[in-house]
């Protein structure tokens, strides 16, 4: 079908410049991609410069958090053209999302369409030092406005980007929240949908204010059992094997998480995927049997903990921090960059863009 290139564009991209600092979302991207649903079908995507959105006050993302989104990231180091990573598997698990809150999915064409579009467009922009990429936030809207707990008959399907360096540097502390509940089975805590971070928030802003770096939740019926940390997996290394929270309706399907259960498989590791109770974990903890905790996700890939932090400030130290975690750290960054072989079939580079988008790359 292809995708339109609106005016404004090719001057949003020749004014653009990537600073030296990127931190994650600071710097945004000068396009946008966006296409919209109604009446059954999907319309022409178009190529947008960056800016406000126009939205109806009572539109049902806005009064019923009706809004899905992904994550994912374009490398490009030592490369002319950018590779995005595991797409495919994004597309899917939007889909999932938005069948969880009885939205249209977006076609795998549509979805490769708009992350190549942007990829391809911002190829120039992409960073190229190890470790840093072009993040990627697909998502996906209703637009209808009105009160009646019904969907939406119009939706907006739109792609924007931050040139980004790693989400965290260094060990996390790890607050754990032993009050508030995320998600429970039968929820949306396995969708990546906007109320499922909501629901989050008060507690990874409680666990800030403590020093901490994120919130870790436990299960909603019994808070006994380790779920997921806010926006990340946990992985424990418990007699030298790997065990992780397993997947329970509420836990989210992180596609990190199931790339460093594939790659420690293949690099030998046994990896358990069960319920991990809490008291369990930090008793295995304080007798040695835990060596190391480390949590993962698309923005920070994989990042070590250095405590687990109680609400009456007593803290669970592992015996060594970031032993495990960097060697699987660096064994997938090396294939998400592409310096090393990609025996998954897990990227895909981006063709050259599109002449028109070419031309307004300059």
């Amino acid at each position: 079908m292809g995708y339109e290139i609106a005016p404004g564009v090719a001057a949003a991209l020749q004014a653009f410049r990537v600073p030296e600092r990127l931190g994650f979302g600071l710097v945004t991207a000068p396009v946008m991609y966006a296409a919209d649903w109604a009446e059954g079908a999907w319309g022409r995507g178009r190529l947008l410069p960056y800016g406000p959105i126009e939205i109806l006050p009572g539109a049902r993302a806005l009064q019923y958090a009706e809004l899905v989104f992904e994550g994912l990231k374009a490398y490009r180091v030592g490369r002319p053209r950018p590779n995005l990573f595991r797409p495919l598997d994004h597309c899917r698990r939007l889909a999932r999302s938005a069948e969880r809150l009885a939205m249209p999915p977006v076609p795998e064409p549509l979805f490769l369409e708009a992350l190549e579009a942007m990829a391809a467009t911002l190829a120039p922009f992409v960073p190229d030092r190890s470790g840093q990429a072009l993040y990627l936030r697909p998502f996906l809207f209703g637009t209808e406005s009105g009160y009646l707990l019904r969907n939406s008959t119009t939706f907006r399907f739109m792609v924007i980007a931050n040139p980004v360096e790693a989400y965290a540097s260094g060990p996390i502390k790890v607050a754990i929240e032993r009050s508030d509940v995320r998600a429970a089975p039968g929820g949306v805590g396995q969708a990546k949908a906007a109320a499922n971070y909501a629901a989050s928030l008060r507690a990874s802003s409680a666990a800030l204010a403590r020093g901490c770096t994120i919130a870790l939740w436990l299960d909603a019926h019994e808070h006994r059992y380790v779920q997921e940390l806010s926006g990340m997996n946990l992985f424990a290394v418990i007699g030298g094997e790997l065990h992780t929270p397993a997947l329970d309706g509420a836990i989210l399907p992180g596609i990190t998480r199931d790339s460093l259960i594939a790659l420690a498989r293949a690099r030998g590791s046994v990896v358990h995927e069960r319920a991990l109770a809490l008291d369990e974990l930090l008793g295995q903890l304080a007798s040695g049997a835990c060596s190391e905790l480390f949590a993962c996700g698309t923005a920070a890939i994989v990042a070590p903990i250095g405590a687990l932090a109680e609400p009456d400030g007593r803290e669970h130290v592992p015996l060594q921090v970031d032993r495990v975690a960097a060697e699987l750290r660096e064994a997938l960054l090396a294939i998400q960059e592409r310096r090393a072989p990609d025996p998954f079939g897990w990227t895909r580079e981006v063709a050259a863009a599109a002449p028109a988008a070419r031309a307004a790359a300059g």
